[in-house]
Parts: structure tokens; C-alpha cells; sequence
């Protein structure tokens, strides 16, 4: 969610109203971006690592809401490795005129933009170039980098004085992870040259930043933040060390320089923090 920022704000410029609509993790990105007036939370079960099942009755709430909105057109936004054409699909089912996406796949009449881009390009230039080929540009003096919605709020309770370094062993998909135990290594070797250690997770990563915090002297915040304070924290971090995960795209998007940890299943020209 956060790499469709930049596309989101050229939408937004160019509209009365933004909606967003996401899965659970993403709606709560959504809330943190500039341009979004409000946010649709819908558990889709094409995408999730571990998708729900495909429920009649909840597909036909969600085309219910959608049609009641009165949607004058919408932009479906996918990673490259994602079919836009199932939520077309109830778009268009829900009354939506106008839907462009970016699809190598025939659309039929899902869709009435369809947009190619080329393979190598970052994400969030990717959803950018889907907003502009619809139409929307970015405002005058906006840079098109990754951004959250000002202020954010204080933390200064729960950090050390800045400077300070903050790790985030934790990924979405074990995949992608960096070892537990390089994160550990990693904190001892900060503690060793004099820099506060912060380590973050949600509250299902507890038992991975405990594994951190028992090898080295560092602030636990494993389970203890939202993710508007976790942008808070990494704002004010001198840097932060991260997988290939969610928190690297927040680092950017809060102008924190960050060590991205890739696995190679993943193509970092693609997914690299964009800032």
C-alpha cells in the first residue's frame, strides 16, 4: 500500500474524493497516506499469503458497499505479479463505468484502461504510471516519493535520545528474512560502537525480537506499536536495518535512510525502499 502513495496523491489531486479500498494489513497503510479521504476494508481472498476462503456471501456485501458509494471510476493497483481482473470484475459488478489496471492478461470488458509497463521498473513508479496513463498527475512541488500523512505522533516515552539505530528482524514472509541471529550479532556489534539499539515488531514477531533483545542491551518494542508510532520511531532513527518487508517502505516514506536486507526470490530493482 505504501508504494502506491505517490499514485494515490496524483489521484487525489485530480478528484473530490479518494477511497481506498484494502485488505486488513493494507487499509492501515492506507490511513497513513496524504490524498486518502477514507478507506474500505475488505479481506480479498486472491492475495493474502494465507487467504480466506472465497465466501458468496461476502462478495456480495462488499459489490453492495461499492455500488452504494456511486464509485465514478477506479484505478486498480497490483504488484507485477498480481491479476487486477478479479477486482475488476466486482467493480464493474458494483456499477463502476470506468476501470483502468495494469494486465498482460486479456481483460475483456473488465477493464477499460488497460496499461502495460515495462518489467524493471520500481513499484511505485509502476502504480504512478497507471495514475498518469488515467489521467492524474502529481500536484506542483510534489517529488512523487514515498510519503505519510503529518504529524506523527510523539514516541519520545518509548526511545532512547536520538541518535539511534532501529532493527526490524520480523518479515511478512519467512522467505525474506534476514536470520534472527544476524539481527543479534547486528545489535551487539551497535551496542559495541556506542549506538542505542530499538528493536520493532508486531506482537505475532514478539518471540523474534526477544531472541534480539537477549543477546544485546536494546529497547523491545516488539507487540507495543501501532503502525502510525512505528513510522513515528523509524522517523526518528538515524537509520534502520530491515528485510525486504513492510517497515523498509515505511523508512523511506519517513525519510530514513535503510540497509534493505533482500533475499534473492525477490527483485530489489522492484522492491527497493523508493526515497
Amino acid at each position: 500500500m505504501l508504494i502506491a502513495g505517490p499514485a494515490l496523491r496524483a489521484m487525489a489531486a485530480g478528484c473530490d474524493e479518494l477511497v481506498v479500498l484494502a485488505g486488513p494489513q493494507g487499509a492501515e497503510a492506507a490511513r497513513l497516506l496524504p490524498g486518502v479521504d477514507d478507506v474500505l476494508v475488505w479481506e480479498c481472498p486472491w492475495i493474502a499469503a494465507h487467504p480466506p476462503a472465497v465466501d458468496s456471501t461476502a462478495v456480495t456485501e462488499l459489490v453492495a458497499v461499492l455500488a452504494a458509494r456511486q464509485l465514478d471510476g477506479a484505478c486498480v493497483f497490483t504488484s507485477f505479479h498480481q491479476s487486477v481482473l478479479p477486482t475488476a470484475l466486482l467493480l464493474r459488478l458494483a456499477g463502476v463505468a470506468w476501470i483502468a489496471g495494469i494486465s498482460e492478461d486479456y481483460p475483456g470488458s473488465l477493464l477499460d484502461l488497460r496499461h502495460r509497463v515495462a518489467e524493471d521498473i520500481p513499484e511505485p513508479e509502476r502504480a504512478l504510471s497507471l495514475a498518469r496513463a488515467a489521467g492524474f498527475t502529481l500536484p506542483p512541488g510534489d517529488d512523487g516519493r514515498l510519503a505519510v500523512r503529518r504529524p506523527l505522533p510523539h514516541v519520545d516515552a518509548l526511545v532512547p535520545d536520538p541518535p539511534y539505530v532501529v532493527l526490524h528482524p520480523g518479515t511478512a514472509v519467512p522467505a525474506r528474512a534476514w536470520p534472527v541471529q544476524r539481527f543479534a550479532e547486528t545489535a551487539q556489534l551497535l551496542n559495541a560502537a556506542g549506538w542505542p539499539v530499538v528493536v520493532t515488531g508486531s506482537p505475532a514477531e514478539r518471540r523474534l525480537t526477544a531472541q534480539v533483545s537477549s543477546a544485546a542491551a536494546v529497547c523491545d518494542l516488539g507487540g507495543r506499536t501501532q503502525l502510525p508510532e512505528l513510522a513515528a520511531i523509524l522517523a526518528g532513527a538515524a537509520a534502520v536495518v530491515v528485510a525486504n518487508t513492510g517497515p523498509a517502505h515505511l523508512a523511506a516514506a519517513v525519510g530514513t535512510p535503510v540497509v534493505s536486507l533482500f533475499a534473492p526470490t525477490v527483485p530489489a530493482v522492484k522492491w527497493a525502499p523508493y526515497g
